[in-house]
C-alpha cells in the first residue's frame, strides 16, 4: 500500500514537473511565425492585448501610476493596517524616499504626456509621449502575460534541471549559476523585459546573490530578435540582418565574458537578498548521481512542493502588480528625464566627443556622426538608429545598429526596469556599466564591419 501510494506521488511529482514546464518552454522560449515575423507566443498574447486595448492603455498605465502614488502616500502618512498584515504591500508601496520621489515624478510626467499639459519637453512625442503612448503599453501587456505565466518557469523545477545541466558551462565562462541560461533565453527570444522580471524574481527568492543578479540583469536582459530587427530596418540594412544578428550575438557574448570581471560588477558583493534558497544546490553533485538524474531529482522535489492552481494564480498576479505598481512609475520618471536630456540639450554630444578620435583611428566614416550617436543609447535603445539613419555610409549605420543593441541598458526600458526591480544596482553604476559595453563591444564591431564592407 505505502509503494503504490509512493509511485503515485512520484508520478504526480513528475507530471506537475513536465507539463507545466513544456508550456511554460512554450510561451517564453519557442520561436513561432506570426503575420510574417519570427516571435514567441507570449509576445503574440501581448501584442493582441495591445490591439484590442489600443486606445485605452495610455490611461489605464496614467491610472495604474496614479494609484501606486496615492497607496505610497497612504503608506507613508496613514499606514493602514493592512500594510502591517500584508508583507507583500508593504513592500510594494512603503517605499524608500528616492523611490517615492521617482514615483511622484512618474505621476506628473504622465499625466503631463496624457494630457499634454505644461512644457511641450516633457510630453512630446519624443520625450514623455513617446513613453506614455509607445513603451508603457507594451510594458502594460508583457507584464500582465509574463508575469502571470512566470511561476511555469520558476515554480515547477524547470530551473532546478536546466541550472544542474548548464552549470559547468556558465559558472567558468560567465561567473553565474546554471539557471541562469534560463533568463538568457527568455530574453533573447522574448524581451529583456522577461529577463530583468525572471532575474529580479530569482535574486528575491535567494537563488542569485547581488554580484550574480546584477551580472544577469546587466549583460543578459538582451534586446530580442524581433527587436532587432526593427532597429536593422530602420538604419535602411534590413537586408544585412543575419550578418548583423551574428555580429551583435558575439560581441554581446565576449562583452558577457569580459564585464562580470571588472568593476564595478566585480565588486558586488557574494550576499544574498534575504538568505541563500536551502533547498537547491546546483554545484554539488551526491555521489550516486550525474548532472541530469541530480538536476530532475531536484527538479521533482520542486515539483512536489507546488500548492496547486490557486498558488499559481496568486504568484503570477502578484508578480503583475509588483512590476506594473514597482516598475511603471520608474520607467516614466527616470526614461522622461532622460530623453528630455537627450532631446533638448547637447549633453549627450558632449559625451560623443571622445569617441570623434578613437573612431577616425579604426578608420570608421562619418566619425564625427557617429559619435554623436553613441552616448545617446543611454536614454533610449531606438535613439542611435534614428539619429544615424541620415548617415550615408552604409558601414557607419551597420555600426550604429550594432552598438545600439549590444549597449543594451537604456534608461527608457531595461535601465529603468533595472533600477525598479530589487536587482541592487544604482545609475551611476548602470551608466559606468553602459560605457564599460560600448568600449568593449565596438573594436569587435567594428572588425567586422571592416570584412563585411
Amino acid at each position: 500500500m505505502e509503494q503504490a501510494l509512493r509511485k503515485k506521488r512520484s508520478l504526480k511529482n513528475v507530471l506537475t514537473f513536465i507539463i507545466p514546464s513544456l508550456l511554460g518552454i512554450f510561451l517564453f522560449m519557442i520561436p513561432i511565425s506570426y503575420k510574417g515575423d519570427i516571435t514567441i507566443p507570449i509576445a503574440v498574447l501581448s501584442g493582441l492585448i495591445q490591439e484590442l486595448l489600443a486606445g485605452y492603455l495610455p490611461h489605464i498605465m496614467t491610472a495604474i501610476i496614479i494609484l501606486t502614488l496615492l497607496g505610497t502616500l497612504l503608506a507613508k502618512t496613514v499606514r493602514p493596517e493592512i500594510m502591517a498584515r500584508n508583507p507583500f504591500l508593504k513592500t510594494l508601496l512603503d517605499v524608500p524616499l528616492i523611490w517615492f520621489v521617482a514615483r511622484i515624478l512618474g505621476a506628473i510626467f504622465a499625466v503631463c504626456a496624457l494630457f499634454k499639459l505644461g512644457p511641450e519637453m516633457i510630453w512630446s512625442d519624443n520625450t514623455g509621449g513617446l513613453l506614455l503612448n509607445d513603451l508603457l503599453p507594451v510594458l502594460f501587456a508583457v507584464f500582465l502575460f509574463a508575469g502571470l505565466f512566470l511561476p511555469l518557469l520558476l515554480d515547477f523545477g524547470l530551473l532546478e534541471l536546466f541550472g544542474t545541466l548548464l552549470t559547468k558551462v556558465m559558472r567558468p565562462i560567465f561567473k553565474l549559476p546554471g539557471r541562469s541560461s534560463v533568463d538568457c533565453m527568455a530574453s533573447w527570444l522574448g524581451d529583456g523585459t522577461i529577463g530583468v522580471l525572471l532575474t529580479s524574481k530569482q535574486y528575491e527568492e535567494g537563488f542569485y546573490t547581488k554580484r550574480e543578479a546584477a551580472i544577469i540583469g546587466t549583460s543578459f536582459s538582451v534586446v530580442s530578435i524581433t527587436f532587432s530587427l526593427v532597429v536593422i530596418s530602420q538604419v535602411g540594412l534590413a537586408h544585412m540582418f543575419v550578418p548583423f544578428y551574428l555580429t551583435v550575438t558575439a560581441a554581446g557574448l565576449i562583452c558577457a565574458i569580459l564585464a562580470p570581471r571588472i568593476p564595478p560588477l566585480s565588486r558586488k558583493p557574494d550576499t544574498y537578498y534575504i538568505k541563500q534558497s536551502g533547498n537547491y544546490s546546483e554545484d554539488k553533485i551526491p555521489p550516486g548521481h550525474n548532472s541530469f538524474s541530480w538536476g530532475m531529482t531536484q527538479a521533482l522535489d520542486k515539483a512536489g512542493t507546488h500548492r496547486g492552481i490557486r498558488d499559481f494564480f496568486i504568484s503570477g498576479i502578484k508578480n503583475i502588480l509588483d512590476m506594473w505598481m514597482g516598475v511603471a512609475p520608474i520607467v516614466m520618471a527616470l526614461g522622461t528625464l532622460a530623453l528630455i536630456i537627450a532631446e533638448y540639450t547637447p549633453f549627450f554630444q558632449w559625451l560623443g566627443l571622445p569617441f570623434i578620435p578613437l573612431l577616425e583611428w579604426m578608420q570608421v566614416p562619418e566619425a564625427k556622426a557617429a559619435s554623436e550617436t553613441l552616448m545617446v543609447g543611454f536614454a533610449d535603445m531606438f535613439l542611435p538608429s534614428v539619429i544615424g539613419a541620415s548617415i550615408e555610409s552604409e558601414m557607419t549605420r551597420f555600426i550604429i545598429a550594432s552598438v545600439s543593441v549590444t549597449q543594451l541598458i537604456y534608461m527608457s526600458e531595461v535601465g529603468g526596469l533595472l533600477l525598479g526591480s530589487k536587482i541592487p544596482v544604482s545609475f551611476w553604476e548602470l551608466f559606468v556599466i553602459f560605457i564599460q559595453r560600448t568600449l568593449i563591444t565596438l573594436p569587435v564591431i567594428v572588425l567586422v564591419a571592416h570584412f563585411l564592407f
